[in-house]
C-alpha cells in the first residue's frame, strides 16, 4: 500500500461504525469505551491492517524491537508474536525475537542483556519473570510493553482469563454436568501461574455457585500442549470413576485428551464432554467446544501501545472480552 493509500483513523471508524475520537479511545485501551465498541474497532483496524502513524525517532533509534517470549513456536505464543511484528514491520520497525524458553539461553539472555543498546523497546509475550529477572529489565531503562501477563508499571495487554474460565465451567454444568475435571497448567510453572491461578479460581467460582465440589482426583496439572493432554486422559481412564466432564485450560491440551480417549472407546461428548481454552486454529477442524481469545489481536494492540510510548504517550492496560464457542465436543450427560 502506497503512503497516498494508507489507512487512517477514519477509515477504521467508518468501518466500525463509530467516531474518529472513539478508535483513538479504543486503540488506547481507555475505560470510556464499552468492551463490546472496543472490540468491534479492534476487528475493522485488523481487517484493514490499520497501523498509527510510525513515532518520530529520537536521535541514535535502533528502530528495532526486542519481543521475549518463552515457546515462540506454541500457537499463542506464535499467534501473539504475529500480530506484533504486523504492527512494528508497517511502522518500520523490526521486531527481534527472543526465545525465554530454554533454561540455559534464559539464563544467557539475563546475564548478558544482548539487546542492551540494539533495541529502542520491549514486548513482553506471556511471560513472567523472578525479581532479578525484573531487575535486569529495568536496568535496560526502556519502554516495554506485555501481553498475556502483567509487569508492574508497565502497560499490558490480555484477557479475563477469570471470567473466561467459568463460563467455560457454566456451559458444563449448564448442560446437567455435576462431576466435572480440570486439566490445568502446571502451577508451579512460574512463568504461567498467575494465568494458571485465576483460570483455575474461574472453573471454582462456577463449581461453587452450582453447588458441586472440586474433585482432587480429576484436578490434573499436566500442562499446556497435546501430549499434557494424552498424559491426563491416561491418568483419568486409570482412575476409579471417569468424570463426565472436563475443562482444559488450553485447545491443545484439550485436543490431545480427546483423542486419547476416543482411541480408549470413550466416546466424546457421549461418554465425556470436553471443552478448551483458546480457539486455536485446529478447534473448528476438531469441533472443540472452547472459550475463545483474540490472539493476534493483542499482540497488536501491544505493539502499537509501545510505538504511542516512543511518541512519549502513555497507553492504558487492555482487557478484551473472551466468548464461548460451541461446537461438537460438549453435549448433555
Amino acid at each position: 500500500m502506497t503512503e497516498h493509500e494508507r489507512v487512517g483513523v477514519r477509515d477504521v471508524a467508518r468501518l466500525a461504525g463509530v467516531s474518529a475520537a472513539t478508535v483513538s479511545r479504543s486503540l488506547r485501551g481507555s475505560t470510556t469505551v464499552s468492551a463490546a465498541t472496543r472490540e468491534r474497532v479492534l476487528r475493522a483496524a485488523s481487517e484493514l491492517d490499520y497501523v498509527p502513524p510510525a513515532p518520530v525517532p529520537a536521535p541514535g533509534a535502533t528502530m528495532t524491537v526486542a519481543v521475549l517470549a518463552r515457546f515462540p513456536t506454541a500457537w499463542f505464543f506464535a499467534e501473539a508474536i504475529r500480530g506484533v511484528a504486523q504492527v512494528l514491520s508497517a511502522a518500520g520497525y523490526s521486531p527481534l525475537l527472543h526465545d525465554l524458553g530454554d533454561p540455559s539461553g534464559r539464563a544467557q539472555f539475563f546475564a548478558t542483556l544482548p539487546v542492551r543498546g540494539r533495541v529502542d523497546g520491549l514486548i513482553v509475550v506471556a511471560s513472567a519473570f523472578d525479581d532479578d529477572e525484573r531487575a535486569a529489565l529495568d536496568s535496560l531503562d526502556l519502554p516495554m510493553t506485555v501481553v498475556g501477563g502483567e509487569l508492574p508499571g508497565r502497560a499490558h495487554v490480555g484477557v479475563d482469563d477469570r471470567a473466561g474460565a467459568r463460563a467455560a465451567a457454566r456451559h458444563l454444568v449448564g448442560l446437567g454436568h455435576r462431576y466435572i475435571g480440570l486439566l490445568s497448567f502446571d502451577p508451579d510453572e512460574a512463568c504461567g501461574r498467575e494465568t494458571t491461578r485465576l483460570r483455575r479460581l474461574g472453573f471454582t467460582d462456577a463449581l461453587a455457585e452450582a453447588g458441586l465440589p472440586v474433585r482432587p482426583e480429576w484436578t490434573l496439572a499436566e500442562g499446556a500442549d497435546v501430549a499434557a493432554g494424552a498424559r491426563a486422559a491416561e491418568r483419568l481412564l486409570s482412575g476409579a470413576r471417569l468424570p463426565s466432564a472436563v475443562f482444559a485450560m488450553s485447545d491443545e491440551a484439550a485436543l490431545g485428551m480427546i483423542g486419547t480417549l476416543r482411541r480408549a472407546g470413550v466416546a466424546v461428548p457421549g461418554r465425556m464432554s470436553v471443552i478448551g481454552f483458546d480457539d486455536h486454529e485446529m478447534a473448528a477442524v476438531s469441533d472443540l467446544t472452547t472459550i475463545a481469545q483474540p490472539v493476534r489481536q493483542q499482540g497488536e494492540i501491544a505493539a502499537r501501545a509501545l510505538l504511542e510510548t516512543l511518541s512519549g504517550g502513555v497507553p492504558d492496560d487492555v482487557e478484551l472480552p473472551t466468548r464461548l464457542v460451541v461446537r461438537g465436543t460438549t453435549a448433555p450427560p
